[in-house]
């Protein structure tokens, strides 16, 4: 059913924006690490996006998305007010979360948002939340007055040095492995190579570590197939099965080979779009 955009607020500027979508049904049953599923039009492929927040006394579930092809750009044309066609949710197994101890959260690019709700999950439950968020600069950074709303330590990586540390979130969550014994897990979502170096970083130290995985879907439940991915050596369907998944059995290198096969219809369908709305 038409869903309306109650807010909308670009985060950065025709690269990514953030939506407050009227939805009740999904707010009040959303669960961190669960996501949706959006049509923009009639003729627009389904998108699945993590829920990066629930607001269930509003009635409202928070969207975050990066700009990358012609149906983010439609969505992104949208504002406040707005409807979009449908949004079908909440889908996926919920984040597990139990009593960890320690628990550290690493976020990169819109990741953080997804990994923010997962975050959140673990402080309601008693977990102590370390953050380790990164991007390339400080005006590329998302969620970070979020985060520290309720997390005792954000730790924030740039590539250029802008904001926090200069470095990359695995030198920070290593340095953090190294000096405490305590973590019980590790959460990734991010860039599909940045949750692969935290895994095998994980690894070395023996962690339990989740990720969370951005295959590519269609119907988000099950039935065609799309987002299969490999795991532990089998077959798992990442819309059904996930989007959650131990990171230590993730077969990365085919997953990013499978994000990358219709990179080229992505880019001609993209130049039509542009061409189209610039004229």
């Amino acid at each position: 059913m038409p869903t309306k955009i109650l807010e909308k607020q670009q985060l950065i500027p025709g690269s990514v924006s953030r939506i407050d979508l009227d939805a009740p049904a999904i707010a009040e049953t959303a669960k961190p690490g669960t996501f949706v599923i959006i049509r923009v039009n009639e003729t627009g492929e389904r998108v699945p996006l993590t829920i990066a927040d629930t607001d269930p006394a509003r009635g409202t579930i928070t969207l975050v998305f990066l700009v990358v092809g012609k149906t983010s750009a439609l969505l992104d044309s949208l504002e406040a007010g707005d409807e979009i066609l449908d949004v079908c949710g909440p889908l996926g197994r919920p984040t597990d979360i139990e009593p960890r101890g320690t628990v550290v959260c690493v976020g990169g690019g819109t990741g953080i948002a997804a990994m923010h709700h997962i975050a959140k999950g673990h402080h309601a439950a008693g977990n102590h939340v370390v953050s380790i968020i990164g991007s390339r600069s400080k005006d590329l950074l998302l969620f970070c007055d979020e985060l520290e709303s309720f997390c005792p330590e954000v730790v924030v990586t740039t590539d250029d040095g802008s904001m926090g540390r200069k470095g990359m979130v695995t030198e920070a969550l290593r340095e953090r492995l190294e000096n405490d014994p305590d973590v019980g897990e590790v959460v990734a979502v991010g860039p599909v190579p940045m949750m692969a170096a935290v895994a095998e970083l994980t690894r070395e130290f023996d962690v339990p570590t989740t990720v969370s995985l951005n295959a590519i879907m269609v119907d988000g439940v099950g039935m065609c197939g799309a987002c299969r991915v490999t795991v532990g050596g089998e077959t798992r369907f990442a819309c059904v099965d996930g989007p959650e998944f131990d990171g230590h059995q993730v077969d990365f290198a085919e997953l990013r080979a499978r994000l990358a096969a219709f990179r080229g219809d992505e880019i001609l369908s993209m130049e039509d779009f542009r061409r189209l709305r610039d004229g």
